[in-house]
């Protein structure tokens, strides 16, 4: 088709299964020309798997003029020098989260993209889920009134075996631990429901589950910048591991999304529920997930990148979770409260 996208995926690594399968089912609307791994046993197990062609050096990609995409999937640890790569050969770019290791570095991701004037979106696909979409719908109309409180909870597990992966829930590579690789969606998904947090009071810390560098386990009481107060838990170190939840308590009603389903009990005795309490990558196995929510998120940036606008999880939103786990990170390091601090 004339009007099909030219994209390209840049690292294959364990979060490109859900990419790779969203790709092939909009294969009506784009077209992968390339994939580039630095292993060649990756490249070639890759397009083996997925029938998309391989090439041997990232120049392959920013020289072609018709690829006007990447799907930029590598560590965070890697990013910047990609991302400014990327820029100056005017690719769109939809990067997996987190932008960067620290705030700092994601602040100068979203600074390269917007002087370079391209469409640039994260991978936030928990936004996707029915739930999540009637709830920020319903939320749009009113329905729960004045939101008061907020709780989100991330009882998760990971195996040791995951951390034994070299520079896994590192510093040097990750940025942290529990919080930035994992809480991160859940946390994404409450702000664009609950909006800022204006201050925390936070302890992280690496329970007896885990031999690994960052945190796997933290709580957090929080305040939002209009009134509302909530908590925040999130951990690694749950096992067998559970749905993440979501729960705001308003003036009219309640809503608890927990992983894709939503109930809400209303304060005049109505009940109503949508969607359903599928997996979300909270077990052993991180990706025990559908490719649906991908599926969606990559649509909108196909969208973004035809209509010239932003997609609908932009750079600036994803600043504000890096803002807020920063906090969270020095209020437990400082043992104080913290306030988010925003750009004027």
């Amino acid at each position: 088709m004339s009007n099909q996208q030219q994209v390209a995926i840049i690292g294959l690594g364990m979060a490109s299964a859900p990419h790779a399968q969203s790709l092939q089912a909009l294969r009506d609307r784009v077209h992968v020309k390339a994939v580039y791994s630095r292993r060649q046993e990756s490249r070639d197990s890759f397009s083996e798997l997925y029938g998309f062609p391989s090439v041997d050096s990232l120049e392959a990609i920013l020289e072609d003029p018709s690829i006007s995409a990447v799907l930029l999937l590598t560590p965070p640890n890697t990013r910047l020098e990609l991302v400014q790569q990327l820029c100056a050969h005017g690719k769109h770019i939809l990067m997996e989260k987190p932008l960067e290791r620290t705030l700092d570095a994601a602040m100068n991701i979203a600074r390269t993209c917007e002087q370079a004037g391209i469409q640039a979106g994260v991978v936030f696909q928990n936004r996707y889920r029915d739930g999540a979409l009637q709830l920020k719908k319903r939320m749009a109309e009113g329905a729960l009134g004045d939101v008061y409180s907020v709780q989100l909870s991330v009882p998760w597990w990971r195996d040791q075996s995951y951390y034994d992966e070299p520079l896994r829930g590192s510093y040097e590579r990750d940025g942290g631990g529990v919080l930035i690789s994992q809480a991160i969606h859940t946390i994404d998904l409450m702000l664009s429901l609950a909006g800022p947090v204006s201050q925390v009071a936070a302890m992280t810390a690496t329970t007896a589950a885990h031999t690994m560098e960052s945190e796997d386990f933290v709580g957090a009481a929080m305040r939002f910048v209009n009134g509302a107060v909530g908590s925040l838990v999130a951990t690694t170190a749950q096992y067998p591991g559970a749905l993440e939840r979501i729960t705001l308590c308003g003036t009219l009603g309640t809503a608890q999304l927990e992983g894709g389903e939503l109930i809400i009990n209303y304060r005049d005795g109505r009940t109503e529920a949508v969607g359903e309490a599928a997996a979300g990558g909270g077990t052993a196995d991180p990706m025990a997930f559908s490719f649906e929510w991908h599926q969606k998120l990559i649509a909108d940036f196909l969208d973004a990148i035809d209509e010239d606008r932003e997609p609908q999880a932009t750079l600036s939103q994803a600043l504000n979770s890096h803002r807020l786990i920063d906090a969270l990170v020095r209020s437990s390091n400082e043992e104080r409260h913290i306030d988010v601090e925003y750009p004027a």
